[in-house]
This record gives structure tokens, C-alpha cells and sequence, in this order.
């Protein structure tokens, strides 16, 4: 019935996805940026994402069986992209924008962020890939396509629900709280990091 299979992809891309846990992570990479910038990096990060999640359930298994990539790759090779950027965070070594900068500047360093890492690998991470790839294969009909890519689309709102009210946090931690909890969430960003390289090496060689 559509109905068990849209339950099932709502459940399994939000357990994936996991908007609510996303709240950190924004706050950890957009630090350092101005107010009325960080406002821009939610909703470019959920439209990245949406196409992204949308391209995987259309044509990602045709794509990857023709490039002959594998889905653990993209766990391994995310998994170091991110370690770098936690790596930063952990460090203090990341570049910060002051708000008397270029707003042009201030603007490249939104795009970046937005499409990496918030975008890719966090919102649309190897889990999530997998997740829409595999989902799509199990659609059968257009009809349930459809439902699929509501679901997608559906999730991604709810990350961008989660970026607003992460603002709100970071305004009220203040500058010590925003950069302790930035060095903290570098520790957790890296063991996810880390973990993604053991999922993509377990399923080459287990």
C-alpha cells in the first residue's frame, strides 16, 4: 500500500536525517559569521539538499552503476572531508569573517558553508544517499516516486525549522558559549567523521 511505503520513507530519511540533531552542527559551523548572514545559510543548505536528495532518487543507482562508484566510497571520502573541517573547529584555526568585511566575501564564505559541510555530507550524507537510492529502487511507480520526493522535501523543511531556532540559541549563549560549544561539537563532528570512514571500510572489506 502507498501508505506503509510512505510511512516507511518518512521514518527511515528522518531517523537519517536527523533534523533535530542538525541544531549543533549549524551552530558549530556558521560561528563566526554575522546575524544577518547566518540567515541566509539555512535555506540555501535545504535547497543544496533537496536536489541533491532528489538527483540521488531519480538517477543515483544509474549514475553510480555507470561511473562504477560505490556507496561505500562516498561514506569514506565524506568521512575525511568532514574530519577536516571538525579538525578546525577543534583547533581554533578556522577562518572567521569579520562583519566589517566585503559583503561579497561575507557572501562566498555563505555559499561554502551552506553547500559544505551543512549540505553535504551532513543533510545529504552517505546515509542519506543510501536511504533515497534504495527507497526509490523499492517505489515501483511514479505515483510512489512522487511520495518519496514529498518526503525529501518534507525532512528538508523540517532542517531548515531546526536552523531558525538554532539562531535564537546562539544568540543566547553569547560569544565564551558559542566557542566552547564550537570546540565541543568539533570533538563529536569528528567521531561521526570517523565513523563514516569504518561504515565505508566495513562494507568494502567486511
Amino acid at each position: 500500500m502507498d501508505l506503509d511505503y510512505l510511512l516507511s520513507a518518512a521514518v527511515t530519511l528522518f531517523v537519517v536525517v536527523d533534523p533535530l540533531g542538525l541544531a549543533p552542527a549549524f551552530l558549530a559551523v556558521t560561528e563566526g559569521l554575522p546575524a544577518a548572514a547566518r540567515t541566509h545559510v539555512g535555506p540555501r543548505a535545504t535547497l543544496i539538499a533537496v536536489v541533491v536528495l532528489v538527483g540521488a532518487a531519480l538517477v543515483g543507482e544509474w549514475l553510480l552503476h555507470h561511473l562504477g562508484i560505490g556507496l561505500p566510497a562516498f561514506r569514506i571520502a565524506g568521512g575525511l572531508l568532514l574530519f577536516a573541517v571538525a579538525s578546525e573547529m577543534v583547533l581554533g584555526v578556522r577562518i572567521e569573517r569579520q562583519s566589517r568585511e566585503a559583503e561579497q566575501a561575507i557572501e562566498e564564505r555563505v555559499r561554502h558553508v551552506a553547500a559544505f559541510p551543512l549540505a553535504i555530507p551532513l543533510m545529504a550524507g552517505p546515509g542519506a544517499l543510501t536511504a533515497a537510492i534504495l527507497l526509490a529502487g523499492q517505489a515501483g511507480s511514479l505515483a510512489r516516486l512522487g511520495l518519496l520526493i514529498g518526503v525529501i522535501v518534507v525532512v528538508c523543511a523540517l532542517c531548515l525549522l531546526v536552523f531558525r531556532f538554532a539562531g535564537r540559541l546562539s544568540r543566547f549563549l553569547g560569544i565564551t558559549g558559542n566557542v566552547v560549544l564550537s570546540r565541543l561539537l568539533g570533538v563529536l563532528l569528528a567521531a561521526l567523521a570517523v565513523q563514516y570512514v569504518i561504515d565505508g571500510a566495513k562494507a568494502v572489506w567486511g
